[in-house]
């Protein structure tokens, strides 16, 4: 009598093993990368829209945008704004249609220290995605992690639209995310590692990477403190800050990250747990605004990054505007 061998058990590749305990984000517009991946939400922004656009594959998008938007009675510099407006409305719908989850659009930076600039832009886009039929709570908005930024998405908030903070530096900023009941926010892992290799001429890996380390802080923070709203590490320059951050509630990466992990069957243990952060050594936080700007000034790093990422993302607006206004 033969017994039946037991088919030996296929080893997960280390995307697989994340997403065991992490919720994965594509962070493109290029969305037919991420296919393979099968990401659960996707983040874009104008950077990722306009290079996306410069793709053969996408420019029927902008092609059909602008047939559709060319009688729209506007003029000027009001439509070529609403014609970028539907582009990203675009994108973010025909990703809605690979991932399962929720897609984040960016207003426009120039807004970021604009309240009510804000709060009109990002209603706008959510009306442009419901008359898609998308529904709003599969749609979050990105708006920068200004005092005025934490301002509009309290407000918007409120009104049942959600937002995903980005160009998030430090503790401050994350503090006054959790006091304005964001959905979301988005604290930037590479952006700061680059500042410090930069600023001390040296390199980082692992828990000692000083990106890796602030989301860690503000993921203790925010589980010590019983704060709702997720935290989604960002920016990530290499596979090893992302295992670093594995039980993180998201992290959006790119698809050549994505794919390294996917081809790895290394064992990938879990650095985050809320458990864990119950008896992490973080002081409760009181902010006001004084406190606020007083805090992020105080912090090199965060205040130099909020403002160049601000700069590098109003530029990548104006890249768009006009190449959407060469196609006019």
């Amino acid at each position: 009598m033969s017994t039946a061998v037991a088919e030996p058990k296929t080893k997960l590749n280390q995307l697989d093993q994340l997403k065991e305990f992490t919720k994965v984000v594509g962070d493109t517009a290029d969305f037919e990368s991420i296919k393979d991946f099968k990401p659960e939400d996707a983040t874009t922004n104008p950077s990722l829209v306009y290079a996306a656009t410069q793709k053969q594959q996408y420019g029927r998008l902008l092609d059909e945008v602008l047939k559709d938007r060319k009688s729209s009675g506007l003029t000027g510099h009001a439509q070529i704004e609403d014609i970028c407006d539907h582009l990203l409305v675009q994108f973010g719908t025909d990703i809605l249609q690979i991932v399962p989850g929720r897609v984040s659009t960016e207003t426009d930076a120039r807004l970021s220290y604009n309240v009510e600039g804000s709060i009109k832009k990002a209603r706008r886009l959510v009306e442009l995605y419901e008359k898609k039929k998308i529904p709003r709570e599969r749609v979050l908005i990105k708006i920068a992690s200004t005092w005025e930024g934490l301002a509009a998405a309290e407000q918007l908030q409120k009104e049942g639209i959600f937002c995903n903070l980005t160009l998030m530096f430090s503790l401050v900023q994350a503090v006054r995310a959790a006091e304005a009941k964001v959905q979301l926010i988005s604290p930037f892992v590479g952006r700061i590692y680059d500042w410090y290799k930069a600023h001390e001429k040296r390199d980082y890996t692992g828990p000692e990477d000083p990106g890796v380390k602030s989301v860690t802080e503000v993921y203790d923070y925010y589980k010590k403190f019983d704060i709702p709203t997720e935290v989604m590490g960002a920016s990530f320059r290499n596979t090893g800050q992302i295992r670093e951050l594995a039980g993180c509630d998201c992290l959006t990466i790119s698809p050549e990250l994505m794919k390294e992990l996917a081809e790895s069957t290394a064992p990938l243990e879990r650095k985050l747990d809320p458990k864990n952060a119950k008896s992490a050594k973080v002081e409760k936080l009181d902010l006001d605004e004084k406190k606020f700007r007083w805090l992020l000034n105080e912090n090199a790093m965060a205040y130099e990054k909020t403002g160049e990422g601000i700069r590098k993302f109003a530029a990548d607006v104006i890249k768009l505007e006009k190449f959407v206004a060469s196609k006019l």
